[in-house]
């Protein structure tokens, strides 16, 4: 079977763990050679290890612009261009309205707002015709989840930036969508939100409950789908939002 991705060169931000590094392995597994991303050595150098030899990594904050400009740089220098981009670098933290500080505001929309679009401004010269350009959404951009509010604006601007810039980019044949997990149980649900093993598992259990495929998602669940926005199997598809939340947000 022919590999969907082959002799494409991919980005994935944020790729040293959870749907990242799924989706990572995932574009390997299909054909590509990949660049990830992230913000501690030790993790990202764990991660290439273990992706192996179609792999690279750049240690970076999108949230930092300089270690944007690097990044592209040492994509210029060793790829000469790029064919797809998963801007999935992100995070949140559950933090009721009352207690909502600029601090907290100013970190999730400079994350995921304010490094997502520059991630995929800085991208533009390298992207070929033909490409695809896939952010990482949530499901919470159209759910009421209580003390979410920021972390949930936060990826409904994505969305945004999605039906604008698909229409942005048409003439150059670069496509962009946006991916919209559900529940899915990544290290992050510990390193960011800080939950322990027993709220983790309360959550995934009122997820199964009113999600109707009755369970939460895998990380490789959601590779397969990015898998699918950035290859040409998706080639009329943009401006899209999929989501993958066993329909959760669907109902």
């Amino acid at each position: 079977m022919a590999q969907k991705l082959a002799g494409k060169i991919a980005l994935v931000t944020g790729g040293t763990s959870g749907l990242g590094l799924a989706t990572a392995k995932r574009f390997i597994d299909e054909g590509a050679k990949v660049v990830i991303t992230g913000r501690r050595a030790a993790a990202l150098d764990a991660a290439v290890k273990g992706l192996g030899a179609g792999a690279t990594g750049v240690r970076g904050d999108v949230s930092v612009p300089a270690d944007l400009d690097r990044l592209y740089e040492t994509i210029r220098e060793t790829h000469g261009r790029l064919d797809v981009l998963f801007a999935n670098a992100g995070g949140g933290a559950f933090v009721p309205l009352e207690e909502v500080t600029e601090a907290h505001f100013d970190k999730y929309f400079g994350i995921n707002v304010r490094g997502t679009l520059f991630t995929v401004q800085k991208a533009l010269p390298l992207m070929c015709a033909g490409g695809s350009i896939v952010l990482n959404g949530s499901m919470v951009s159209v759910k009421g989840v209580p003390g979410f509010s920021v972390y949930a604006a936060t990826k409904a601007a994505l969305r945004s930036f999605v039906r604008t810039w698909a229409v942005e980019l048409k003439g150059r044949n670069v496509r962009v969508n946006v991916v919209s997990p559900g529940t899915v149980v990544t290290p992050g649900y510990k390193n960011e939100l800080g939950m322990t093993d027993e709220q983790i598992t309360g959550l995934v259990a009122q997820a199964a409950a009113v999600t109707p495929l009755g369970r939460a998602g895998t990380p490789d669940e959601i590779g397969k789908a990015v898998v699918f926005l950035a290859s040409d199997d998706s080639s009329f598809v943009t401006g899209a939002e999929l989501f993958v939340d066993g329909g959760a947000a669907q109902i």
